[in-house]
């Protein structure tokens, strides 16, 4: 244990933290949002390692705005992910206009994906961090770049994309991208991902703009969406997904 706190690569998560926040944790109780994100996550895991879904392990999870409940829900399905027994997770924090992962999660980084887009001598493994969570390893989204946008459409990313869901055939790369309707480099990514999330925000998020963003990821074969912040049970708020099938079409 005293190698890994010594490792500059390696974070410790506080789970007591986590859980004083409602995020759900590999060893926490068995609550109702656990068991929601446990529904959410199964068909993600159906269709990661469908071979008719081309890049499925690659999942993005975006809303159409800010303040949907985008970053709290991505770092929830992250760990009910993490719990999987024969699969890892990779946690990309894409939002690099606006990165909340890391802060989600009480860690900090340095480097990360755009100083690996930048860099050829950088490596992946530079840049990874391990967690004290056994199957979650994170991707940082790294230190801001006026032309983030371009380096995420860059060949470079292309080749990073394709080394992450081919390299490691069981390991998932969930990724926490910009709302689609502030920045042009959420629909960048979404045209590289085999599965988009969509957080919609309860009685909130116009009907208009989800219509919208739904145009922007028309390129991704399997879309869902996420309704958050709900409070059809009386006294409470729970999480519902629904699934757009049909390569393209969405529901």
């Amino acid at each position: 244990m005293q190698e890994k706190l010594q490792d500059p690569k390696y974070r410790e998560i506080n789970l007591e933290a986590l859980r004083a926040r409602h995020i759900i944790t590999p060893h926490g109780e068995n609550t109702r949002s656990a068991e929601e994100f446990r529904m959410i996550k199964r068909p993600l895991l159906d269709n990661a390692f469908d071979p008719a879904i081309r890049n499925g392990n690659l999942i993005m999870v975006t809303s159409a705005l800010p303040g949907e409940g985008k970053t709290f829900c991505t770092v929830n399905l992250a760990m009910s992910i993490a719990m999987e027994l024969n699969r890892t997770l990779l946690l990309v924090a894409a939002d690099v206009s606006k990165p909340s992962v890391l802060r989600k999660l009480g860690i900090t980084a340095d480097r990360g994906l755009l100083d690996l887009l930048q860099d050829r001598d950088l490596n992946p493994a530079d840049v990874l961090l391990k967690t004290n969570i056994e199957n979650l390893t994170i991707l940082p989204s790294g230190r801001h770049h006026k032309k983030a946008t371009e380096l995420l459409a860059s060949q470079a990313m292309m080749s990073l994309l394709q080394e992450m869901a081919q390299r490691y055939p069981d390991r998932i790369i969930l990724f926490d991208s910009p709302p689609l309707l502030v920045t042009t480099e959420a629909s960048v990514l979404a045209s590289h991902m085999g599965q988009i999330v969509m957080v919609v925000e309860a009685e909130k998020t116009p009907q208009p703009a989800v219509r919208e963003a739904l145009s922007l990821i028309d390129s991704c074969e399997v879309v869902g969406i996420l309704l958050n912040k709900t409070t059809s049970i009386p006294g409470g708020s729970y999480y519902g997904y629904g699934y757009g099938y049909g390569y393209g079409q969405h529901t």
